[in-house]
């Protein structure tokens, strides 16, 4: 994504990658909704880049990469930098990719391959603050589609670079198939 663009620090990005999901496990495990995975990965990912005898001016720059990249928090990236991580982070949950890194999520964290529920529900009922860029309360009750509904079909009209906004639409368009297919083979429809 960064050759797509100019004046880009590698150096920046490149340790903002490696370590933009440290604290992801932290957040799934924590039943009270408190732990925010971008927040503190960044604080997790200061002291790896002081070991490392990386500059503070270098480590607050990866630090806002790394707090940004997430997509429910709807923060703001500033740099180029950020921009460019978010959006791979995003890419990288679309396609076909997209449906094996949920379905395999779904796997990990004994989801159910579908669920019917009503959205407003959903939010009700397992998001924090009912809203879709709340964090789950118990990820166990997530599925792919409803993954898809609140949050994947929605990551076009998120994206910062013009190559990452060309890259998602035909991406887009598989899982809109896929998960319509999905639909109605589970309800009998197929």
């Amino acid at each position: 994504m960064a050759k797509y663009e100019s004046n880009v620090d590698l150096e920046i990005l490149k340790a903002a990658a490696l370590l933009h999901d440290i604290a992801r496990f932290k957040e799934f495990q924590d039943k009270t909704g408190k732990i925010e995975h971008a927040t503190l990965g960044a604080e997790m990912a200061e002291e790896t880049l002081k070991t490392l005898g990386y500059s503070i001016e270098k480590i607050e720059q990866i630090k806002h990469c790394i707090i940004v990249h997430r997509y429910r928090r709807n923060r703001k990236p500033r740099t180029m930098e950020a921009k460019i991580l978010f959006d791979a982070d995003k890419l990288d949950a679309l396609g076909a990719v997209g449906v094996a890194r949920a379905f395999m999520m779904a796997g990990h964290y004994n989801q159910k391959i579908y669920s019917n529920i009503p959205i407003e529900r959903y939010l009700r009922d397992n998001v924090f603050g009912g809203k879709a860029e709340g964090g789950l309360k118990d990820v166990s009750k997530h599925t792919p589609n409803i993954e898809y509904e609140l949050k994947l079909k929605h990551i076009p009209e998120r994206l910062y670079t013009p190559k990452a906004k060309a890259m998602s639409k035909e991406r887009l368009r598989f899982m809109e198939n896929f998960f319509e297919r999905l639909k109605m083979e589970i309800c009998g429809e197929l």
